[in-house]
């Protein structure tokens, strides 16, 4: 259980319990949880939403979760920060993020629980399964609320790809790629290039390149499925090692992506947090090629 403490300020003098809420990033569904039982007080007495408030009232909201996800602790990810509100996982490759019919207990999601018993596993980032790298997830509705609903406290990555050719080529030392992303019909996995789809922004600079492979730094400024993959396997520069858009597994057998920054104001605190992690060894390999 996570108990968040607020104290009212002098602008806060006569609103409602609710209303003061609100203004701190609660949303409806998390003040409805709290109206039941005794997990909102004010200065150590059950309160309701329509109360009114008085400069300096403590204000206390008891979040508790519940999860029907099984624990796994044989599992290994390395933890790169971790507070009472969130943590960050430094994802390994070949580790899916939520469970699924085919990997029901060897899920970023199954470790959490296990590290983290009774909370509900709320994961701020999406990496598809191969992919390695920060992963946030919040330790409670709050936090999640914020992260994910409030766009000053959206995180900003950055990731680090190894694509088939030279990419200075075609675009010089940086560049975009703005092409829209639908889903393959008869598939509920690939995605391609359709005028069809949802508008997709890609923004990259090269920091190392060779006849052979490149290396880049990419951000995101749409968060479409697959998105790095399909739009650089669309100018002919798919992902080394990702053999669903064009390349072979010959010389690693994952796609070589990895999130490697990361930064965003904390949900709960306020403050400005920054977090690097360096690609993994398989992709070092390929770095060092080229």
């Amino acid at each position: 259980m996570r108990i968040i403490e607020l104290t009212a300020a002098e602008c806060d003098d006569g609103a409602e319990v609710g209303e003061f809420l609100r203004r701190h990033g609660f949303s409806h569904g998390i003040i409805t949880k709290l109206k039941q039982g005794n997990s909102l007080l004010v200065n150590g007495k059950k309160a309701r939403t329509v109360d009114i408030l008085h400069k300096g009232d403590l204000i206390e909201a008891a979040m508790s979760d519940e999860t029907g996800i099984v624990p796994n602790s044989s599992l290994k990810a390395e933890i790169i920060y971790d507070d009472d509100d969130i943590v960050i996982f430094d994802k390994p490759p070949f580790m899916p993020i939520h469970p699924s019919i085919r990997h029901y207990d060897d899920t970023l999601a199954n470790l959490f629980t296990a590290l983290y018993p009774g909370a509900a596993f709320r994961s701020i980032s999406r990496l598809d399964r191969n992919t390695s790298g920060l992963v946030i997830v919040a330790k409670n509705r709050l936090a999640a609320a914020k992260l994910t609903a409030k766009k000053e406290y959206r995180p900003k990555k950055l990731y680090y790809a190894v694509v088939a050719g030279d990419v200075t080529d075609r675009f010089g030392c940086c560049g975009e790629i703005i092409k829209p992303i639908a889903r393959v019909s008869e598939s509920i996995i690939t995605r391609t290039i359709s005028d069809d789809g949802q508008y997709a922004h890609t923004v990259f600079k090269i920091i190392k390149s060779s006849s052979d492979m490149s290396f880049l730094e990419i951000s995101l400024v749409t968060g479409r499925t697959h998105q790095i993959r399909v739009h650089f396997s669309s100018e002919g520069f798919p992902l080394i090692g990702d053999d669903l858009y064009g390349d072979s597994t010959e010389l690693i057998n994952r796609q070589a992506l990895h999130c490697g920054y990361i930064s965003f104001i904390h949900p709960i605190t306020g403050k400005f947090m920054k977090f690097r992690s360096e690609p993994p060894t398989d992709m070092q390999g390929l770095i060092e090629k080229i």
